[in-house]
Formats: structure tokens, sequence, C-alpha cells
């Protein structure tokens, strides 16, 4: 998946296997240091990992940090059938009533629309004058500008 060129047009680059295993490592190490993390996605009965989707803090300092986004990654044969949709609102809902938060940010690059769409979805807005130049990214590259969307969260009942 993280090899995929189209799965990663919208990060620096596709990730060697090396890289992969590192950023399961850095997710693992998430959860023991802040109980939640991303959760890795398998389709019942027919598809045991198909990507990954949940709660991150993210580790670079922005306006709206300290935060905690809701994000996902699936494998490009998975698109398009609503798990991105149905994991990021398991995500939000577990967000609200088992981590109490206020409030939820997802972020991504102005062209990928596929993830506004689940943003959106998830009833997630965005204001203009939120968008950001992503700190890991050096100026001029063509992925540094993204856009910031927020969803409030109600209070469990």
């Amino acid at each position: 998946m993280n090899a995929d060129p189209l799965v990663m047009e919208h990060f620096p680059h596709v990730l060697s296997p090396d890289e992969s295993d590192a950023l399961a490592d850095r997710i693992d190490a998430h959860f023991e240091r802040h109980g939640f993390g991303l959760w890795a996605t398998e389709i019942r009965g027919s598809v045991p990992f198909a990507g990954f989707v949940g709660l991150a803090v993210p580790s670079f300092e922005a306006p709206f940090t300290p935060c905690v986004e809701v994000g996902w990654r699936l494998a490009r044969e998975h698109w398009g059938r609503g798990f991105a949709t149905e994991g990021a609102q398991a995500a939000v809902e577990f967000a609200a009533r088992d981590l109490g938060l206020h409030e939820i940010v997802s972020y991504t690059v102005p062209d990928n629309q596929r993830s506004r769409r689940v943003m959106e979805k998830l009833g997630m807005t965005t204001d203009p004058a939120d968008d950001f130049d992503h700190p890991g990214l050096p100026i001029g590259h063509p992925l540094r500008r993204h856009v910031l969307y927020r969803l409030t969260l109600a209070a469990p009942r």
C-alpha cells in the first residue's frame, strides 16, 4: 500500500519496505504514548489488512496544534466503497465518547479530493484562513500547502 504511487500521490514519496516498517513502529509507539492511534483496517471475512484509520497527535507545531487528527490510508482496491468514511466516523465517535475531545481536525493537500470528500462527509468544515504550510516540507515543495478541516464534537450523553 505505501509503495503504491497512486495511494501516495499526495505524500512526498512512496515508502520503501524499511520506511513502511518504521511507520508501523511509529504507530505502535503512538498507541503506547497516547492510548490511541491508527487502527489496522480489515474487511470482515475477506481482507485481513486493507489499510489504517484512526486518530493521531501531529508530530509538528502549527497554529492549530496541539490537537488530535483523524486520518486514514487504504489500499487502492478498497477505495470508493465507504470504508474510509465508516472507519473515520468510528474514530470520531471514539474521540468524543472515550477521549472526551471537543474538537478533531484533519488536513491534506488541496488537490486530494478523495480525502476532502471524506472530511466533508464527516461534517468537517474548512476556513481558508486556517490553511497552512506543512512545516515538514521545504519551502517551494509542491505539497507544502495544506487545507485544514475542523469538527466540533458534541459532549457524550
